[in-house]
């Protein structure tokens, strides 16, 4: 196989919009749906013992242990941000065996910690890993800017050249800088660049703003598209990217 599908979504710690509903399983359900190879997840729930204990229908264990069984995927989970009774960060949900590499700290205040999740996955037939990167950005343009910085060393010291790559997650770039700050920095392609236009993913029942990205490299787009409407737009505040890509 040369093609995977591929998505990604901030799951809005397995709440709805505006924190009034448990919707994990509800999310769980349309990815099983949707059935991508590959699964880029942000504001995934680790721990929370204070939404455990007062709202009834809150899992009890951390939430990437339930989409990995429920959707029957591999998973690695990378922890950015932790507190005195909770902790969220990034995940990687593959139907394919993961390796992972690293969880690197790109946090650049106290307020927003932030992360970028490197994994590896072995898929059939293809002779290099595909290396997956799962990241979150700061809201504001002077943290993200610092945060490209860090990003870019890191991929060019520690990720071969010529290994499959993708990037993609909450970037916060409702300013849109991100494909010329990053992307062609590193030689790598934003799946919608060619539509000219990043689509609006924030908030979910009525998009106004492009925060969410997919880079690549070495990989050819084949497709590429906003999740909209049902059941989306009453999941999470984001609605998710979709594509579907193969190698070169």
């Amino acid at each position: 196989m040369n093609t995977i599908t591929i998505a990604t979504y901030n799951i809005h710690k397995g709440m709805s919009a505006l924190n009034l509903k448990v919707q994990l399983f509800q999310m769980a359900t349309a990815l099983q749906q949707l059935s991508p190879d590959i699964l880029f997840l942000q504001e995934v729930q680790g721990e929370n013992s204070k939404r455990a204990e007062s709202i009834p229908d809150f899992p009890q264990r951390p939430h990437y242990q339930e989409l990995s069984e429920l959707l029957a995927y591999h998973i690695s989970y990378g922890r950015n941000a932790q507190y005195k009774y909770r902790d969220h960060g990034n995940a990687i949900l593959s139907k394919f065996p993961i390796t992972t590499i690293h969880n690197l700290d790109i946090s650049v205040n106290t307020r927003e910690q932030r992360g970028m999740l490197h994994c590896q996955i072995q898929l059939p037939h293809w002779q290099q890993p595909l290396v997956c990167l799962c990241a979150h950005l700061n809201l504001l343009e002077p943290d993200r800017k610092k945060q490209y910085q860090t990003i870019m060393q890191y991929i060019e010291t520690q990720i071969d050249p010529h290994n499959p790559l993708i990037l993609a997650g909450d970037f916060n770039d409702w300013r849109k800088r991100s494909h010329d700050s990053l992307g062609l920095k590193l030689d790598m392609t934003d799946v919608f660049y060619s539509l000219r236009d990043a689509p609006k993913t924030f908030p979910s029942r009525l998009p106004l703003l492009s925060l969410d990205r997919i880079f690549t490299r070495h990989l050819n787009i084949l497709k590429a598209k906003p999740l909209k409407g049902l059941p989306w737009q009453k999941l999470s505040d984001h609605l998710p990217l979709y594509a579907i890509v193969e190698l070169e």
